[in-house]
């Protein structure tokens, strides 16, 4: 990828005909860490700034920017770059240090392999600042020059036979940083990856694998996060806290991890750091470090459908049932009694018992599919949980159905249960809901057990999604949704269900779907964060860790694993640190007498299954609330709690 250059364009004119047919490791690293670090581009002029080919031209296109710019200095990278993108991008012929873009015309620019190039980083600077609008976001990424100084790293390729060497210069991040803060720009994200298995793999297959051996464990990019400030702001009159976090590793999308501080402010995810930032106006008296040298960072897990009033029943049943309706029936029947005295429990200490199941398994936000009551959105409630969103039980059991839909903003999600069975009447409500006008964009259904294949074509063409919940299916029907039904589905997301039919937690349903239904690891990531940010409509940031979203992080230990592949094999013991909006809200004992203590305020001590965890939330008084009704032997989501000494 090029601009005006340190050499002529012509030998990027000559690189153009096999830029995209040479397997380049450096641009396999970014694309598997830029891609998840890139915001929501829908509404946003993006500008490509040496855009070569259209590699990252085509990614933004996907993603619905108001409109899409690339510029590049040579003819043949841009004639490459048309045959992929058509009309969807404007390509122009140009220098990124004196750019053809009106003044203050864009949000966001990328610049991909660029600055080593370039003669004169300030004036490229000077030009970013002058076509970007306050509050834009710039992404810069090249080698690592430290890296490429080491292992001699060269900038070349091969044509014709023949190696062609590109002239290229070696900025420190620390000159590169410098400058564009210089320009009015803050450093959000500096991060620097380094080579894996999938990289390494390229290096093996090409005869080189002494070349990868040779810069293991190195940082071989770097990635910038940049944002142009708005104007110059008075400092606060009060003096806000910041909780530093370093971490072992970072994660930064299913497959994407690497080691990084991170700063948290004001409840968001203020700054991603490689190394300890240098930030000036911080007080150390107002910021708090903790050390997670030895874990993986993942984001704060998405429930996507919980009844939280329901976490301390057992599962009630002796199914398979046909549908839902006839659960329902047979338990009010025969276990009546049993409903009756978990009842008794007052409602509010039900509902946090609800939400330390779901913190217990590293869920921060849960999608509560019954009325909102006060307690589920004080400020002191151990988990978040959504409250913009329009529901309803399902079509055979909510006369008040068509109402609650047609009173739910277009911009919300609404929710209910759908195909919850097995039989022709279970099948035939997916075709009840298109006939009453109730399935389109924001409709989301739970359950779909018996979705076939016209209901699926006809949810796909509604653009609508579905909730499984795999373990309260098989539990009530022997049966669960197969990883036929899921993939052949737009949109597919996790939830729960609660324990008067599932498993335990949304972990146990995660367990259940890789072994039995056998979903991969990185669809089941996405499931319980991205996606379900995104099918729950989430404006947040939920389920990312970057710059400017809500800070909801868990901390487990690092086994090497992928991020995927740590979410689909976690289990509640592993889960030692729950980060909800920035404040602690669980804490292994282990991480807890590594607190400051600031830090531990407010958190009590509870035992689970024997494993001891402390918890923003009163556990004495919740024990006492639960055991008048119910008895010494209590079980949240069918795990054992006790009270245990504090000391």
């Amino acid at each position: 990828m090029t601009a005006t250059a340190y050499s002529s364009s012509d030998v990027f004119d000559t690189w153009a005909q096999v830029y995209d047919e040479q397997p380049n490791p450096l641009l396999m690293l970014e694309q598997r860490f830029l891609s998840q670090i890139l915001p929501d581009v829908s509404g946003l002029d993006v500008l490509d700034a040496g855009c070569g080919t259209g590699r990252w031209l085509q990614l933004l296109a996907s993603r619905g920017p108001a409109s899409l710019t690339g510029v590049d200095s040579s003819h043949k990278m841009l004639h490459r770059a048309a045959t992929k993108l058509g009309a969807a991008c404007s390509l122009r012929l140009g220098s990124c240090v004196a750019l053809p873009i009106p003044t203050a015309a864009m949000d966001l620019v990328v610049s991909s392999f660029v600055l080593s190039y370039l003669e004169s980083l300030q004036n490229f600077a000077r030009e970013l600042h002058r076509v970007t609008r306050p509050g834009a976001t710039v992404f810069l990424t090249d080698m690592h020059p430290e890296t490429a100084a080491l292992c001699d790293w060269k900038r070349s390729f091969t044509h014709e036979d023949s190696t062609e060497t590109v002239p290229a210069h070696r900025y420190s991040l620390q000159e590169i940083t410098d400058i564009f803060q210089a320009y009015g720009f803050e450093l959000l994200t500096n991060i620097q990856p380094d080579f894996d298995s999938e990289e390494k793999k390229v290096f093996e297959d090409n005869g080189r694998p002494e070349l990868y051996e040779a810069c293991a464990k190195l940082p071989a990019i770097y990635i910038l996060q940049l944002q142009k400030k708005v104007l110059p702001q008075k400092a606060p009159s009060e003096n806000f806290g910041t909780l530093r976090l370093i971490a072992g590793r970072c994660t930064f999308g299913p497959c994407a991890a690497t080691g990084a501080l991170i700063e948290i402010e004001r409840g968001q995810i203020s700054f991603v750091s490689h190394k300890m930032p240098r930030r000036t106006g911080m007080s150390s008296s107002s910021s708090e470090t903790i050390d997670l040298s030895n874990y993986l960072l993942l984001p704060g897990l998405i429930n996507a459908h919980d009844h939280l009033e329901f976490s301390l029943f057992p599962n009630l049943g002796t199914g398979p049932y046909l549908n839902s309706i006839e659960w329902a029936r047979e338990i009010h029947r025969t276990y009546a009694s049993v409903i009756a005295c978990h009842r008794k429990v007052p409602k509010p200490t039900r509902l946090v018992w609800g939400a330390i199941r779901n913190l217990l398994c590293g869920v921060t936000t849960v999608c509560h599919h019954n009325p909102l009551s006060r307690e589920l959105v004080a400020a002191d409630f151990p988990v978040r949980v959504l409250s913009r969103f329009g529901w309803a039980h399902s079509i055979t059991m909510d006369p008040n159905l068509l109402h609650n839909f047609d009173h739910t903003p277009p911009h919300l999600p609404f929710l209910l249960h759908a195909a919850e069975g097995l039989d022709a009447k279970s099948a035939q409500e997916i075709f009840d809901l298109d006939r009453l006008a109730v399935l389109d964009e924001r409709t989301v259904l739970v359950h779909g057990l018996a979705l076939n294949k016209k209901a699926v074509s006809l949810i796909n063409q509604r653009r609508s999604a579905l909730v499984v919940c795999p373990t309260s299916n098989q539990f009530l029907f022997s049966s669960a949704p197969s990883a036929t039904l899921i993939k052949s589905l737009n949109a597919v997301v996790l939830g729960s269900d609660s324990p008067l039919t599932s498993a335990g937690d949304l972990l146990d349903e995660i367990s259940f779907a890789r072994r039995e239904i056998g979903l991969d690891d990185q669809s089941l990531f996405e499931m319980v964060t991205t996606r379900s940010a995104s099918v729950l409509r989430l404006r947040n940031g939920e389920g990312r860790l970057r710059p400017g979203s809500v800070a909801d992080v868990i901390a487990v230990r690092d086994k090497g694993l992928t991020p995927a592949q740590t979410v689909s094999q976690l289990t509640f013991d592993q889960i030692e640190l729950v980060i909800l909006g920035g404040r602690i809200q669980l804490a292994s004992d282990a991480l807890y007498a590594c607190l400051a203590k600031p830090l531990q305020a407010g958190l009590c001590p509870l035992l689970i299954e024997g494993h001891k965890r402390w918890l923003r939330a009163p556990i004495d008084e919740l024990l006492s609330s639960a055991r008048k009704t119910l008895g010494n032997d209590i079980r949240v989501g069918g795990k054992r709690v006790e009270r245990v000494s504090a000391a």
